[in-house]
């Protein structure tokens, strides 16, 4: 029997190397990814189209369209939609992030012919219904008056709008005048210059079939209209760190969000940022964890995170706590940076943080559908896969006076934003 008292020797994580897709392309002129592994009968179909906020010609126009493309084609309204769906066991999810627009329908393989027309009809023939519209907009209002009391909801938005401005891409916010201007031309607009080949990806992943690649031409190399890729749309951004203090009658506790820009995952300091990321504030045994919450009982969470987006990205530190110890714990997240450009990291925690992250990368390789995920996200950043390997090799190689030195290099306490709600 083993000895549950004695830790596990730790095991050294190898061969962190993501199994390349097929690639291939539909009639249309659309690319596929695809990653044919794994042993059940399901499939993972996922299209990315660059559609997002960075190529809207008017504000929200990319998170309605996207809500409102399953509610309705020409010849199915959103409940027949949903009983096909419902009927033949799939699912299908319209994500979106900053950047991109996406389709995920997950499938039976047996049933991928009944359900693989039901997303094509959605993206050549969708309705945008009018009175589907309107109950968006009441919804969104409504939920929106209600995110507003929130201290962290509204700091989050005052953080990226001093950051970015309050009409860049990034950075713009959502108010209940906002959504009363969407109009459902404004919908169509945004799917006709969006949503065509040049604009689109695709990632199929699972147990994939020659049937399945022919019904994907048969359908998507049809359905999806051929068109060039369109340019982004970016404005300059805020340059000069700014501190903001805000009050929220009837909040119990303050929110807090120091940070600044940074940058993609292009960047040649992107792989070095993660981990020192990650030591500060990236996860549950971080500093700032260790420090304000463990030690000094301030807040019960804190943490500190790098968004990536495709044409810039940012760093920012947030928690919430009472007003009794907002200064104390503001001071202390610049005394966990300053230890981090002063002093080295030991060997023990550096160590941990190495075998924590590698772990992660090591569940990213878990199955066929979170392959894909990892083939998704530096395909659609313009990085070749050979990259992941790299993230690997930097975290596993890189030294403590590296991390030093990147923390110097970008958390200098004047080039911060700071917002407390």
């Amino acid at each position: 029997m083993p000895n549950r008292a004695k830790m596990p020797k730790i095991q050294e994580v190898k061969n962190l190397v993501v199994p390349p897709p097929d690639v291939w392309h539909l009639s249309n002129g659309i690319p596929v990814y695809e990653t044919n592994l794994g042993t059940q009968d399901i499939l993972k179909l996922e299209l990315v189209f660059f559609a997002g906020r960075p190529y809207e010609r008017k504000k929200l126009a990319s998170r309605t369209t996207a809500a409102l493309m399953r509610e309705g084609t020409r010849h199915h309204t959103a409940a027949e939609m949903a009983e096909v769906l419902d009927y033949y066991g799939g699912t299908l999810s319209m994500p979106i992030s900053m950047d991109t627009a996406n389709v995920l329908l997950y499938s039976l393989t047996k049933h991928f012919d009944k359900l693989l027309p039901l997303v094509a009809e959605m993206l050549s023939e969708p309705s945008f219904p009018q009175e589907e519209l309107d109950s968006f907009v009441v919804r969104n209002k409504q939920r929106l008056q209600v995110d507003l009391t929130k201290n962290d909801f509204v700091a989050y938005r005052k953080f990226t709008e001093m950051l970015y401005g309050e009409d860049h891409p990034y950075g713009y916010n959502s108010y209940l005048e906002t959504y009363s201007a969407i109009t459902r031309e404004d919908l169509l607009t945004h799917f006709q210059e969006n949503y065509t080949s040049g604009n689109c990806m695709i990632f199929l992943s699972g147990k994939v079939s020659e049937a399945a690649r022919k019904l994907l031409d048969e359908h998507l190399g049809k359905a999806i209209p051929k068109g060039e890729r369109r340019q982004a749309v970016l404005l300059p951004v805020n340059s000069v760190p700014e501190k903001l203090e805000s009050p929220l009658p009837g909040s119990v506790q303050l929110a807090v969000r120091i940070g600044c820009h940074l940058f993609n995952r292009q960047h040649p300091d992107y792989n070095g940022m993660y981990v020192l990321n990650t030591i500060l504030g990236g996860y549950f045994s971080s500093r700032l964890m260790t420090n304000i919450r463990e030690k000094k009982g301030y807040t019960y969470n804190i943490y500190s995170s790098h968004e990536a987006m495709l044409y810039g990205g940012y760093f920012y530190v947030g928690t919430e706590v009472s007003n009794e110890f907002v200064k104390r714990t503001v001071k202390e997240i610049y005394a966990e940076m300053k230890r981090l450009q002063k002093n080295l990291v030991g060997d023990d925690e550096l160590e941990m943080v190495k075998n924590y992250l590698l772990g992660t990368l090591l569940t990213n390789l878990d199955g066929p559908f979170n392959i894909s995920e990892v083939v998704k996200t530096f395909v659609t950043e313009g990085q070749p896969l050979i990259a992941f390997e790299e993230l690997a090799d930097v975290i596993k190689h890189i030294t403590a006076k590296e991390i030093r030195n990147l923390a110097r290099k970008y958390f200098q306490k004047e080039a911060m934003w700071e917002v407390i709600v």
